[in-house]
């Protein structure tokens, strides 16, 4: 009974765990890290893109990831709908050759929006998202072995003043996106209503 409540116990931990992060009012930690825009590479910072207005910071699991294609290329068909509200960055584990060429795919981010290297996880993990290293070793959808874990799928909408409006998790890769969208959508028209 003992081992029963302790297992239990743990249990509710580790499901704390993978929910817990950054939630709306906290501050949302500036990074400035590699990224690639269009297959180049370049030095982002969180910081400069909050100057220009919100930030959709999504996080997933890896380039080349089934669930990851869908949610980049569902990022890259609405970029314009996104681009008149916020900016967008996709964060992962990946290397920046990797995400050279997952930024340049026309069928995935097809040059919309930049894509983060964490390879070291220390973004993730100032956002309060763990990063789960039993993934490393799993094939991408085109058959090439990932060398890394993965961060749970979870997405911050962050104001130019560097709070968080919103945190997005648990949904399926495109769901994802619509419910980033919408909250992007509505910080346009509350604007509109303050003025």
């Amino acid at each position: 009974m003992k081992r029963f409540f302790l297992g239990s116990a743990l249990l509710l931990l580790v499901a704390f765990s993978a929910l817990a992060g950054l939630q709306e009012g906290d501050v949302a930690p500036d990074f400035q890290t590699q990224a690639s825009f269009a297959g180049k590479p370049f030095a982002y910072s969180l910081k400069e893109a909050r100057g220009k207005g919100p930030v959709v910071v999504y996080f997933y699991p890896t380039a080349y990831g089934r669930g990851c294609n869908i949610e980049a290329r569902t990022f890259a068909i609405n970029h314009d709908k996104f681009a008149a509200g916020a900016t967008i960055v996709g964060v992962s584990l990946d290397s920046i050759e990797r995400l050279n060429e997952f930024s340049a795919d026309p069928e995935y981010c097809a040059s919309k929006f930049p894509v983060a290297s964490d390879a070291d996880g220390k973004i993730a993990n100032a956002y309060g998202l763990s990063v789960d290293e039993s993934k490393t070793g799993r094939l991408d959808s085109r058959g090439v072995q990932v060398n890394h874990g993965a961060i749970t799928r979870t997405t911050f909408v962050v104001a130019a003043d560097g709070k968080i409006v919103a945190s997005v998790g648990d949904l399926q890769p495109a769901e994802n996106v619509e419910k980033a969208l919408e909250i992007v959508q509505g910080l346009g028209n509350s604007a509109q209503a303050g003025q």
